[in-house]
Formats: structure tokens, C-alpha cells, sequence
């Protein structure tokens, strides 16, 4: 694995996001904790070195999109990280599996097609289950209500927080053995809110 190649490119996507000041959960903050997680995913499921580099490389790229507008975004996801490898004189067929894998990261796009996308799904979702959950949550509502100008209401924003609980599953086996009782307990916390709501 490069690791000039990682450090340039981890400058890159800093000095990209950096000036997203209300982006408080999709910011350069959660690229590098999907990154890391990704990497560690792909180190657990005896990944080559080259296609760990890869993963390292999507997993960072994967939100830089936002820079661009907030929605309806799809076409922009792979296209920066494309433009930069491609500048950087990365070789063609490596980016286009990278410009796979980053479009896996798609909340529409439910079943990955192969490891490096079940990887890169896991560690996208991995603050869901981690002791950090409720903070992440949170931060994403106060982004949505700032760049979006709306108000959630707190019990709607849990109804949903719980169903996203409870629909998404894992879909590699380290993350599965890893993460799946830290997803009772955040689940139990979150519907334990949702019945502190309607007591009130």
C-alpha cells in the first residue's frame, strides 16, 4: 500500500470538505472513520494489499459529492475521486472498481455485488452501531435541519432512526460477529426514547 498516495490523497479530500461548516456528520471526520473501518474490514477478510489500497481510497472519496450540491447527487459521487486518480496518474482499471465501490455506498443501492462493496456498506454504516450511535444520530438531524432549512420533530426523526435499526443488516461476517450486539442495545435505546415521546 502507497502511503504517500493515501497521505496526499487524504489532504486533498480535507482541504475539500473542510469548508462545509454545517455538515456536521458528513464531514471529513466521518470519511476517515469510514475509511479506517473499511480498512480494517478488508484487513479481516484477508484482503490483498492492493485492494485494501482501493478500499482506503473509496471509503474516503465516498461523500466528497456534497461539495458539489447536497441532493440528488448520485451522478457526482465517483466522479471527484475519478478526476483525482486520473490526475495523479492512477491506473484506469483500479479507478473504475474504486468508482464501483463508492456508488455501492448509494442507501438505494441495497445488495452489494461483491466483497469490496459489502465492505465499504459496513463501514459506511458503522457509526449505527457503536457507543458514539446516539451523538452521530443527532448530528445528522441538526445537517438535515440546517442545509435543508426544515424542522424534524424528535419523535418522527426516532420513528425513523429505529426502522433504519431495524432494516439494515450487515453484510460481512467480521462486522456481523463485531457490531450486532451494540445493535440490540442502540436499538433498545432509541425505542426506549421513541415510548419516553409518547409518555409525554
Amino acid at each position: 500500500m502507497n502511503s504517500i498516495l493515501i497521505e496526499n490523497a487524504k489532504k486533498y479530500v480535507n482541504k475539500l470538505l473542510m469548508p462545509l461548516e454545517n455538515h456536521y456528520y458528513h464531514s471529513y471526520e466521518h470519511s476517515i472513520d469510514v475509511m479506517t473501518r473499511a480498512v480494517y474490514l478488508a484487513e479481516k477478510e484477508w484482503l490483498s494489499f492492493d485492494e485494501v489500497e482501493m478500499l482506503w481510497l473509496a471509503a474516503l472519496f465516498h461523500d466528497t459529492w456534497f461539495v458539489i450540491q447536497y441532493d440528488k447527487n448520485e451522478p457526482i459521487w465517483a466522479k471527484i475521486a475519478r478526476n483525482y486518480l486520473k490526475w495523479i496518474l492512477y491506473p484506469d482499471n483500479k479507478i473504475d472498481l474504486i468508482e464501483k465501490i463508492i456508488l455501492a455506498t448509494d442507501p438505494a443501492y441495497k445488495e452489494p455485488k461483491n466483497q469490496y462493496e459489502a465492505i465499504i456498506k459496513d463501514a459506511d454504516m458503522d457509526n449505527l452501531w457503536r457507543d458514539d450511535f446516539l451523538k452521530k444520530n443527532n448530528d445528522i438531524k441538526k445537517e438535515l435541519e440546517i442545509v435543508k432549512k426544515i424542522k424534524i420533530k424528535d419523535p418522527e426523526w426516532r420513528h425513523a432512526s429505529v426502522e433504519l435499526l431495524k432494516e439494515f443488516k450487515y453484510k460481512t461476517l467480521s462486522q456481523k460477529l463485531e457490531r450486532d450486539k451494540k445493535k440490540v442495545e442502540n436499538l433498545k435505546k432509541m425505542i426506549h426514547e421513541l415510548e419516553e415521546d409518547w409518555i409525554l
